[in-house]
């Protein structure tokens, strides 16, 4: 083999190369739903989430994740924005109101996260991002994710989606980021139950009834020694997790999990608003 030829095959396996990776993160279509509400009633509280996915304002090739969770007098907003053929993130904001307030952002880079956390100041007309910095530093990501997609706990509702819509049989591993902690979730798709279905679409009605499932069962366990308490969890739900979804529409109909102090659980889609064309 001549000079010439090896470096003209070296070049085409590079672009082969190239074209490959291409692939791999194309440009996803967004969701068919644009926002997705679920609830959950237990003795005097009720628990209620709101997800959802749009294109960022400013970067197009970038959606997204605006979640809203509140359970008695505790509320939760939560912004993330991250990589659409991933999942993967690029930062993420926590805006926790309650008995305490605080602010907590991360900007995510290749071998670390850039951790801040910000408390209330003495001028109540102060955005949270505005709030003084009460501490900083930088989370060391583990090795892990040089080749597992690194992502947080709520983009895997979309992620499970995902992988339902390829059939039954098929599965996955993230590492997924909640504060200090790194967890590796290892995802599998299978034949769901019959569920009941009972949520409103926004713009056209009720959907009641029984429905056929694909479920994605969620196994979760610590990549390395966490460092600090145990906080994983899925909508509030811990331990074995399962997402049915409809075998129809794709919808995530019901998660099921262990919920703290109450046991077995299960939260059900309450709302759905369709996506009026993808963007």
């Amino acid at each position: 083999m001549t000079r010439l030829t090896w470096i003209l095959l070296l070049g085409l396996s590079l672009a082969l190369v190239s074209v490959s990776r291409a692939a791999n993160t194309e440009m996803p279509s967004l969701p068919d739903w644009q926002v997705l509400e679920f609830e959950e009633k237990a003795f005097w509280a009720t628990a209620r989430s709101r997800l959802e996915i749009l294109p960022a304002v400013d970067d197009k090739e970038r959606w997204e994740l605006h979640v809203l969770s509140s359970v008695v007098d505790n509320s939760e907003q939560i912004v993330v924005r991250f990589y659409p053929a991933t999942g993967r993130v690029l930062t993420r904001s926590r805006l926790s109101r309650g008995k305490e307030q605080r602010f907590k952002s991360y900007q995510y880079e290749d071998d670390f996260i850039v951790r801040a956390r910000q408390n209330p100041g003495t001028d109540p007309s102060m955005s949270p991002q505005e709030w003084p910095v009460a501490n900083s530093g930088r989370v060391a990501i583990p090795s892990a994710a040089s080749t597992l997609v690194l992502t947080e706990p709520y983009l895997l509702l979309l992620l499970a989606q995902r992988l339902q819509a390829q059939g039954p049989d098929k599965s996955m591993e993230l590492i997924v980021h909640t504060d200090l902690n790194f967890y590796r979730v290892h995802l599998t798709s299978g034949n769901g139950i019959p569920i009941n279905a009972d949520y409103t679409v926004t713009g056209q009605g009720l959907v009641s009834g029984k429905r056929e499932t694909v479920a994605v069962a969620l196994r979760v366990t610590p990549e390395g020694t966490l460092a600090d308490d145990d906080d994983f969890s899925l909508l509030g739900l811990q331990g074995e997790i399962i997402v049915f979804f409809d075998r129809s529409s794709g919808l995530p109909l019901q998660i099921r999990g262990a919920a703290p102090r109450i046991g077995a659980t299960a939260i059900n889609l309450k709302s759905v608003t369709m996506r009026a064309s993808q963007q």
